[in-house]
């Protein structure tokens, strides 16, 4: 923890948004260097300019790729394309533009020229592609999410709405890297004169009553804040205060591309990520101002929620509370619907689900793995611990297939209008009925060598048979949802679990772990799991 976690940003902190953007149009990448390639993670490309990891270069093949990719997909029909606040999105936008104009693709752009959410962009897709046309849309979100504000990010949603799958981003990363290794020569620009506009924001926000109850939360008077944080759904939560006349304040309306605002997360870096308390020191500062209050990430895929007897809620807690509510209220879902979680995710929800009776669907970490659940209205909630979730409308239809934090801090506002009580109490609730875990996730430090060989584990090379002292009665390296790899290993005791994961961008692995025996049996689960791992890698 850095000693200046969760005070505000200094003068020093700062990025120059002027060196960003000219070194955005300067530097060339080349692809011979690991770090100069373009590499599409579980959310897009992402990268700073300023290391030529995200440049003029980058974008243009990376469009041009997609434009392949959909041309070999048949994918004939508009592309939605939107971007956050961060400074290097409106460069990359343009850049987009002239290579998909330049390409003869039709182009829809927000109607006000306004920032996009990267749940809005998916409602858009999915709004066209029910709607009967005979093509199908797809689109791009520019955003690097909650990341700090040097980077830039660049994602592709095909016609599903949600985020593409490894398939896809594979073809279209390793194809931009062979039109910047010859030269740009494949790209094909134009002017971006010739584009249409899309009004995103009345679209989505008039929609919003077919999902939640936007009539009970008025009728309650409820004190409502919602905090951007500098991002894209600023101008969102003024739209919804005033077309469902809610007693809504926008704690901070401001946008600035170097986040001065900010306080700084718990590494010293501005992050503008909503379930970090340190990130979100400055709006907790208003949490007895408000009956609920919530806070969304640069891109609006996240959520935080903020109540007066709590403070900031842990991810896993609230993630609980909704299932818990959603599959007690929503008549108009499938009574087979199930619950979608990531594996890594909290044991809470199991026991919810169990209680429930609702069949629980585990799969590996990445939105994506709940796009074809989301669909067909099988899974009627998906929700990954790190504070991303979507759910399906009142008739069980889909709503988004891409991660939701508008959508979620709204379902925090019905869930105290409707039973009274704030989701940290109703946390409190099932914590008494069902036990009350401690989680955490740390990092350990391995080598590439090491990493890779964590990817490619099997369960079966976990030799222990005990983890702080409880049977180990399962060692996963496949989600039993799906039965898709993991990329690393879950072991887990009828008490507590871990999860290993190689980490994409360090050399590390990530540690998930959860007890239901308290934190001191956390903090021996989470020695014994370094062991464990450490001893099947080596």
């Amino acid at each position: 923890m850095n000693e200046r976690a969760g005070t505000l940003a200094q003068k020093s902190d700062l990025i120059d948004v002027e060196a960003l953007i000219r070194a955005y149009y300067d530097l060339k990448p080349d692809v011979s260097v690991t770090a100069q390639r373009v590499v599409f993670g579980t959310s897009g490309h992402r990268g700073s300019s300023l290391n030529t990891a995200f440049n003029e270069n980058h974008i243009l093949a990376t469009t041009q790729a997609i434009v392949e990719y959909r041309t070999g997909q048949g994918i004939t029909g508009p592309l939605f394309i939107g971007a956050d606040t961060h400074a290097l999105s409106k460069p990359a936008t343009t850049t987009a533009l002239e290579v998909l104009v330049g390409n003869n693709v039709r182009v829809l752009v927000d109607e006000f020229d306004d920032y996009v959410p990267t749940p809005a962009l998916s409602h858009a897709i999915l709004a066209y592609n029910r709607a009967g046309h005979d093509d199908q849309a797809d689109g791009i979100v520019v955003t690097p999410s909650h990341n700090p504000p040097m980077d830039g990010g660049f994602k592709y949603n095909p016609p599903h709405g949600g985020p593409a799958d490894s398939d896809a981003t594979s073809w279209i990363a390793n194809r931009a890297n062979e039109i910047i290794a010859d030269e740009m020569r494949a790209v094909r620009m134009a002017e971006p004169s010739a584009v249409e506009t899309y009004d995103f924001r009345s679209a989505y926000v008039d929609d919003l009553e077919n999902i939640i109850d936007m009539k009970a939360i008025k009728a309650s008077g409820i004190r409502i804040g919602a905090d951007p944080l500098g991002g894209a759904s600023v101008n969102y939560w003024a739209a919804i205060r005033d077309r469902y006349d809610l007693n809504l304040t926008v704690v901070n309306p401001h946008v600035d591309p170097t986040w001065a605002f900010m306080t700084l997360d718990w590494d010293g870096k501005i992050r503008m990520d909503p379930s970090s308390p340190s990130a979100m020191a400055s709006v907790l500062a208003h949490k007895d101002d408000f009956d609920i209050l919530t806070g969304n990430d640069a891109d609006a895929d996240r959520h935080g929620i903020v109540t007066p007897d709590a403070g900031l809620m842990n991810p896993n807690h609230f993630l609980a509370v909704a299932i818990e509510y959603l599959y007690s209220h929503r008549d108009g879902w499938r009574t087979d619907a199930a619950i979608g979680k990531t594996l890594v995710s909290s044991t809470m929800i199991d026991r919810v689900a169990g209680f429930l009776g609702r069949e629980l669907w585990e799969v590996p970490v990445g939105f994506k793995w709940f796009v074809p659940g989301l669909i067909d209205g099988s899974v009627a909630f998906g929700g990954e611990e790190s504070a991303g979730a979507s759910f399906v409308r009142f008739d069980g239809t889909v709503w988004t297939t891409d991660k939701d934090g508008i959508l979620l801090a709204l379902l925090a506002s019905e869930i105290v209008a409707v039973t009274g009580k704030s989701p940290s109490v109703r946390y409190a609730e099932l914590a008494e009925h069902f036990g009350a875990p401690a989680y955490e996730r740390i990092d350990a430090v391995a080598t590439p060598a090491q990493k890779s060989a964590l990817g490619k584990l099997d369960g079966a090379a976990i030799t222990a048979t005990e983890l702080a002292g409880d049977k180990i009665i399962g060692a996963l390296s496949h989600a039993p949802g799906n039965g898709a790899a993991i990329s690393g290993v879950k072991v887990f005791t009828e008490y507590a679990w871990f999860a290993a994961r190689p980490s994409g961008t360090e050399d590390v692995y990530k540690i998930y772990a959860e007890s239901f025996k308290g934190k001191e049996h956390l903090k021996q689960v989470q020695i014994e799991a370094k062991a464990i791992v450490d001893a099947a890698i080596s």
